[in-house]
């Protein structure tokens, strides 16, 4: 088995008088998608952030394709080849899509240096982008301005994308969109950490997952294995099958 590309061990994180992390051990295999997932305020979101340095572990160790980067600051990380796509989408609502994608391409400073087949690549994934190129990415709707965020988080080679809850608010058929999307990033030997609430979606694409309860990681093992035990899903999700279809 390969080294994993990610791993914590013992990490703990406080923001300001909350302690939220508390202890986590996790490790994200290279080249798979591993699916985070856990009931609400578990400490899913502040994982993805304390992996990205935008808020400092307080104790414990992260390090990254064998690099601890546990005191690094985010734009050091990111030279690391991690792309990070926040729950807000994080994207710039004034500028136009291009521009967004052309500010997210930090090797570029004019189109012409954007790979362009990779854009091409984007373009067939999400046909939208290539529609809405010129249009403000304030007036796209919530479905394309989720793609616009994934969009820019590959818009060159990344190691690990971090992803929070990319369907989150979606109708079903942005949401088939994604899945049939990150089966593709997942041809192309990119690491995926991804946070999801949505049971479905998680099951159809995820190798891996880790469960997340009050700051800990209380459940790891092969994706399809917890897909099929119901009773495990209740006891660590609270969720019945029946009603997440």
């Amino acid at each position: 088995m390969n080294a994993p590309l990610l791993k914590l061990e013992g990490v703990h994180t406080h923001i300001g008088a909350y302690h939220i992390l508390h202890g986590v051990d996790l490790e994200v295999p290279r080249g798979q998608l591993t699916m985070l997932l856990g009931r609400n305020g578990a400490g899913k979101t502040t994982t993805l952030r304390t992996i990205m340095g935008l808020w400092q572990a307080s104790q414990g160790r992260l390090s990254f394709d064998g690099k601890d980067i546990s005191k690094l600051g985010t734009p050091d990380i990111s030279q690391l080849g991690i792309a990070y796509v926040p729950e807000n989408m994080g994207i710039f609502a004034d500028l136009s899509v291009k521009e967004n994608m052309l500010l997210a391409a930090r090797s570029a400073r004019r189109l012409d240096d954007i790979d362009g087949k990779r854009l091409e690549w984007i373009f067939t994934l999400f046909p939208a982008m290539k529609k809405f190129w010129l249009h403000p990415a304030g007036k796209l709707s919530g479905g394309q301005k989720q793609m616009l965020a994934v969009s820019r988080a590959i818009v060159e080679p990344r190691k690990l994308l971090l992803i929070d809850e990319p369907s989150k608010g979606l109708a079903p058929a942005i949401i088939a969109n994604m899945i049939n999307a990150f089966r593709e990033l997942k041809q192309t030997d990119t690491t995926i950490l991804l946070v999801e609430q949505n049971f479905n979606f998680a099951k159809q694409l995820g190798d891996t997952v880790a469960v997340m309860d009050d700051g800990r990681i209380v459940h790891r093992g092969p994706m399809a294995e917890l897909a099929e035990d119901e009773a495990l899903q209740m006891r660590l999700l609270g969720l019945s099958l029946a009603a997440h279809h």
